[in-house]
């Protein structure tokens, strides 16, 4: 076999493919074997008819065909392996040449790798927030720990913003009652906006035993979409009441026995969730800095599938579960589809190339990856999908998925290095210590997966 590449552009290439005829003699013979265990000849037993009966009775061409569609792609992988390309897809084959007894010729036209030039990196600076704790931060945080605490009592009053209340409530569409648009006994906080639109105008104001009528679209359900009058009926009004902030309340609510002692774990715990911000901040700006060094072209195919996975999953998939179209969704969101097929496909070139620079510095950088960072990945990927460690290592393994988190541990220190040698300056201008490889690469790691959904190649 001899082969030849041309390079079409910078991500596609197209192989010329030469092969004798002898090199196909296994692929014939197979053709042969297949072809006498489908048909049937009389005066010979099956599987035993001879090559000569066969091409008189079912033609050369058949057994050739099927030898060539078996041969094909032995012939291509070898030639890909032999001109060290890295395919992206499926190939478009051709086949420009068979004559029997002679020759096969074919081309294969497939996206590559584009071949990247990674430049220093150690000059790259960015700035990211100051890790500031302010006492509104600690407030909030010990607000939002005594609203959890909060405690409810009826009251013989009208509703009003942040009671809790006891409702029933029917929807119709077009004048019918919907089968699943009847609930009684449903507790709902006045302000939380967790159930329908309009529904809080609807109930401020009411007192047990009465009831309002409104319009608002549903958001889920048999008629998910569609405008609803809905009868909403109080059945009991409770006032929230919130425990007092002192000793007690930290008694209550904490493992500390004063409420000092709370602020001081609220704060330290404010702290470290602001470090990780600003540590995934960091490697945001230092990941984007990196690629406007680097000229890295995208395959249009790769793009156009990686923009449709990206529409398919959310519309099917994220919106399905909340019951919302892509037309709601972006209505909620206040984008146009012009718009919102512009931030998809903007967000799948950045995946593209994300993924293309940084397997580039795994291998310049020479960067493996052992048993225990693949473990410690696959437990925080189990933890996120909601599976045990277990279900989600089985489902990997069966999926042939090993490589793909291979490659996002690779990613993820791939970026740690360079994080590491960037300057990182906060906004009061102190440089940021990023020294813990260890949890950098971890952190690194999750900032990486979002790009990896689909470009494997």
């Amino acid at each position: 076999m001899k082969s030849a590449v041309e390079t079409l552009n910078p991500t596609r290439v197209r192989l010329t493919v030469e092969v004798p005829f002898e090199e196909l003699k296994d692929s014939l013979d197979a053709a042969y074997q297949k072809i006498n265990q489908q048909v049937t000849v009389k005066g010979f037993r099956k599987g035993k008819i001879p090559a000569r009966v066969i091409d008189q009775r079912f033609g050369r061409g058949a057994v050739l065909e099927e030898a060539v569609n078996d041969a094909l792609p032995k012939f291509y992988t070898e030639a890909v392996n032999e001109a060290e390309l890295t395919p992206l897809g499926q190939p478009e084959v051709d086949i420009t040449e068979l004559k029997d007894g002679e020759t096969l010729n074919f081309t294969a036209e497939v996206d590559i790798r584009p071949t990247l030039e990674i430049p220093d990196y150690s000059g790259i600076e960015v700035e990211v927030d100051a890790i500031e704790v302010t006492d509104e931060d600690i407030e909030k945080s010990v607000e939002q720990l005594r609203e959890r605490f909060a405690s409810t009592s009826p009251v013989e009053r009208a509703a009003e913003d942040g009671d809790v209340v006891t409702i029933d409530l029917e929807a119709k569409v077009d004048g019918e009652v919907l089968e699943d648009g009847v609930a009684s006994g449903v507790s709902y906080t006045i302000g939380s906006g967790e159930l329908l639109d309009g529904i809080d105008d609807a109930v401020k104001g009411l007192s047990a035993g009465e009831e309002a009528t409104f319009t608002s679209e549903l958001k889920g359900g048999s008629a998910a979409g569609r405008e609803a009058e809905v009868t909403v009926k109080v059945t009991q009004v409770a006032a929230r009441e919130l425990p007092a902030l002192d000793d007690d309340f930290a008694q209550l609510a904490s493992e500390f026995d004063t409420l000092d002692e709370l602020k001081a774990d609220s704060t330290k715990r404010l702290a470290s969730m602001k470090q990780y911000d600003q540590a995934t901040q960091a490697q945001e700006r230092v990941l984007d800095k990196l690629l406007e060094l680097v000229e890295v072209p995208v395959p249009e195919k790769l793009l156009e599938d990686e923009v449709n996975t990206r529409k398919h999953n959310l519309e099917h998939h994220q919106l399905g579960q909340m019951g919302l179209t892509l037309d709601k969704y972006l209505e909620i969101q206040g984008k146009t589809a012009e718009e919102f097929d512009t931030e998809t496909r903007d967000a799948a070139v950045k995946g593209i190339k994300t993924q293309f620079v940084l397997d580039e510095l795994v291998k310049k950088e020479n960067l493996g990856v052992n048993q225990e960072e693949l473990t410690e990945h696959l437990m925080r990927r189990a933890a996120s999908s909601g599976m045990s460690p277990d279900q989600f290592a089985q489902a990997v393994v069966e999926g042939g998925q090993v490589p793909l988190l291979v490659g996002e541990v690779a990613r993820g220190k791939a970026l740690a290095v360079v994080v590491e040698a960037a300057t990182v300056k906060d906004t009061n201008g102190e440089v940021v210590d990023l020294d813990d490889e260890d949890e950098e690469t971890t952190e690194a790691a999750e900032a990486t997966e979002a790009a990896d959904e689909k470009t494997e190649g």
